[in-house]
């Protein structure tokens, strides 16, 4: 798809008024299933969860079950989870597990044992000459499902005649690939199933305008006030530029705003460390936790910056990690974290990211599934790979910060259903990836666009 940066950042440039149906419509949400759904690329797994030949995980989404499978040391593909016998499905989840995962050179079906192999190729049909040679291996094999690789994840689309994926993608692969977000390696993943829309799960995280309010500890260390940017079909976020800091110097990787930043980004990092466990490394606090003995009082702000960060960087090389080099414009410019279209959103930074995804729980406009996973840069050999947990939202068990941000997604989800309330009035600065959400479901949907509204509306 063409960037249209531009015209996008225009058109949601006035503030926006969005309809409540997207959130709380049952018909609104079957109709998702097929008109967005099954048209939009979106991440099944990470290339890593597919080392050998016959490793294979599905994906679910609304009524869709996806096999993706490395069928050789090179390839990867996707298939509909279906016999084409009777429409029994080869591969069932396990109970309370998010999707399932293993390694098999063949598929059986469990009703009737029409038998698969690993490129989708029908291979056994029992009593075969029963059906009189009617049966043409183009419709007895596994349907094939459009995928593709980038960023580490393996991507899949349930249209054939949809577009490519880097051109739905773009410019994010451009803005993001100096990052080499695919030698980065998962840390934790978590996911739920949680009392809101998948919308309302998504938007909790596409805008900085909520951070002073609802993490007001974070809002110590500094005015997180961000900006937000639409490009085409996805939209990146960023913060502004502390005072008195070069623009390019800004990004997720920054120094606290308090009197003494040495000190008070030491404190950062810890907070964050602890209460979130996400966005930074133990590379990174450690580094950030020598700052005081390492510069002298008085140190500027700049220099606290780029001596944590060529600290971090040495500490890593010394145990075989090493960061991408990434031009601090363009860091800058990529800000920290681009949503894309619909479901997906990757908050990076030069040696670790933080990804949320939210996708519907059945077609219940009042439930999502929602996942969460860390990643960072590991020594070869020494990558953790860990399962997916299932968590419910408190600080228990997804840590404090998180949890602040899950309480707002069941009250929003109850709140829009009051007779009182008139739709979403988006912040045409800070909140415009959320009007871009909306503005591109319409696309889809046919119905829902934002729109511009007026004082007294």
């Amino acid at each position: 798809m063409t960037d249209q940066s531009d015209s996008s950042n225009a058109a949601l440039s006035a503030p926006m008024i969005v309809p409540v149906e997207a959130y709380l419509s049952p018909e609104y949400a079957r109709a998702e299933r097929d008109k967005l759904w099954t048209k939009v690329w979106q991440v099944a797994c990470r290339v890593e969860e597919l080392p050998e030949v016959g490793s294979f995980v599905t994906h679910e989404i609304a009524d869709n079950s996806v096999i993706v499978i490395r069928t050789t040391e090179d390839e990867i593909k996707a298939f509909h989870n279906v016999c084409a016998h009777r429409g029994r499905r080869l591969i069932d989840v396990p109970p309370g597990e998010r999707n399932a995962s293993g390694r098999r050179s063949h598929f059986v079906c469990g009703y009737h044992g029409w038998t698969y192999n690993a490129q989708g190729e029908n291979v056994l049909i029992p009593k075969q000459a029963h059906w009189q040679e009617q049966l043409a291996p183009e419709c007895v094999s596994l349907r094939t499902v459009r995928s593709g690789q980038w960023g580490g994840w393996v991507w899949i689309n349930l249209d054939p005649d949809a577009e490519a994926l880097m051109d739905y993608l773009a410019p994010i692969p451009e803005m993001l690939d100096p990052f080499e977000l695919q030698n980065m390696r998962c840390r934790w993943r978590k996911w739920g199933v949680f009392d809101c829309n998948w919308k309302v799960a998504m938007e909790a995280f596409n805008e900085t305008y909520h951070v002073a309010q609802t993490h007001p500890e974070v809002s110590r260390y500094g005015d997180f006030a961000g900006w937000s940017r639409v490009h085409g079909y996805h939209s990146n976020i960023g913060y502004e530029a502390p005072k008195d800091m070069d623009q390019n110097q800004q990004a997720k990787l920054r120094v606290s705003d308090g009197p003494d930043p040495r000190v008070s980004t030491a404190e950062m990092q810890n907070f964050i460390w602890e209460k979130a466990n996400t966005n930074t490394t133990q590379t990174l606090v450690d580094a950030a936790n020598r700052l005081k003995d390492e510069l002298p009082e008085g140190t500027p702000a700049d220099q606290v910056l780029k001596h944590w960060l060529v600290s971090a960087r040495a500490a890593d090389e010394a145990r075989g990690v090493v960061w991408p080099t990434v031009d601090p414009a363009h860091v800058a410019k990529s800000g920290t974290a681009w949503q894309v279209f619909p479901n997906f959103q990757i908050g990076h930074a030069v040696n670790n990211m933080l990804c949320y995804s939210a996708r519907p729980y059945g077609n219940d406009p009042d439930k999502c599934i929602f996942e969460g996973s860390v990643y960072e840069l590991y020594p070869q050999g020494e990558e953790p790979q860990p399962a997916w947990e299932f968590c419910g939202p408190t600080a228990e068990e997804w840590c404090f910060v998180l949890a602040q941000d899950f309480s707002n997604m069941a009250a929003v989800q109850q709140g829009m259903k009051s007779a009182g309330y008139a739709g979403n009035r988006i912040n045409p600065y800070m909140e415009r990836a959320t009007a871009n959400l909306h503005y591109n479901l319409a696309r889809f949907m046919g119905t829902g666009a934002p729109k511009p509204y007026q004082y007294g509306e």
